[in-house]
């Protein structure tokens, strides 16, 4: 199972004048692909630490409540057999590499954990080609773009096989095909590896074809949580979140108080064929 069940979860920094996360409950279906979003300051970073046992082991502070990665309970396991379940990617993902070559970074988590020589480099090589980086392995880090740093940052992720993956703004130093191609990236590990998946994102255009699940954090709590058109349709009725909805998610709710329900649209495409057969009924019903 690699399921999140959090219960109950406030958390505040060290010397913090008030908490990060406030009494957060929200459960995370193994095998989802669940995007998180919020205004910035909403807690969205401090939730993905907390689900990764970075918080409290790491960064300290107080934490009540509770946190279950796959059968582990964050607060009563040390980070190292959290992160054998769950993979973190930052947004600053440049200072999660360490290491000089492509190679060298994949193994570098695998060494520490002591798996054998032959084991790493089949891993090395799994990850590399996961993330289509095959034939960069002797390729320095600093040569590489943003996108294929992303990447690499990923493969060192998942050549230690988590159960789930979390990233925080993977897309925010990468241009809008690198963006894209990324989120494809993150749906073929969904679907053929069935990896949980956890994503921070602002440009919810980016992970809408994809998402099963939404959840708003606001002010450190869980504001809204549900299926991709539940979350987008609350965030429609509130001014403060409607400016950042996907474009076509604003043209969806713009148009439905003067005509019928379009749908659930996630994609251009879907977009379009809503709009062609409300377009036909219309004119059907001049027509009549």
């Amino acid at each position: 199972m690699s399921e999140i069940v959090i219960s109950g979860l406030s958390y505040t920094y060290p010397k913090a004048a008030k908490p990060s996360l406030q009494n957060v409950s929200l459960k995370i279906d193994s095998g989802a692909f669940a995007a998180l979003a919020g205004l910035n300051g909403s807690g969205k970073t401090s939730l993905c630490l907390a689900i990764a046992g970075a918080v409290p082991h790491y960064y300290g502070g107080a934490m009540a409540g509770q946190v279950y990665t796959g059968e582990v309970k964050t607060t009563e396991s040390g980070i190292c057999e959290i992160a054998n379940i769950v993979g973190l990617v930052l947004e600053d993902y440049e200072s999660q590499l360490v290491t000089l070559t492509v190679e060298e970074e994949v193994a570098f988590g695998l060494e520490n954990r002591g798996v054998e020589q032959s084991e790493i480099n089949r891993r090395v090589k799994e990850a590399l080609q996961m993330v289509g980086l095959s034939g960069k392995e002797k390729q320095q880090t600093a040569a590489l773009s943003g996108g294929q740093k992303q990447r690499l940052a990923i493969a060192s992720v998942l050549a230690t096989k988590p159960q789930i993956l979390v990233l925080d703004e993977p897309t925010s130093a990468l241009d809008p095909e690198g963006a894209s191609e990324l989120y494809e990236l993150l749906h073929r590990l969904n679907q053929d590896h069935k990896l949980t998946i956890l994503v921070v994102e602002h440009d919810l255009s980016l992970a809408l074809p994809f998402a099963s699940q939404f959840i708003l954090l606001a002010d450190g709590s869980v504001e809204k949580a549900g299926s991709p058109a539940e979350v987008l349709q609350y965030m429609g009725s509130k001014q403060h979140y409607a400016c950042s909805l996907p474009p076509l998610w604003q043209l969806k709710l713009g148009l439905e108080p003067e005509f019928s329900s379009f749908g659930d649209w996630k994609t251009d495409d879907e977009a379009a064929n809503e709009l062609i057969h409300c377009l036909e009924k219309l004119e059907a019903g001049k027509s009549a």
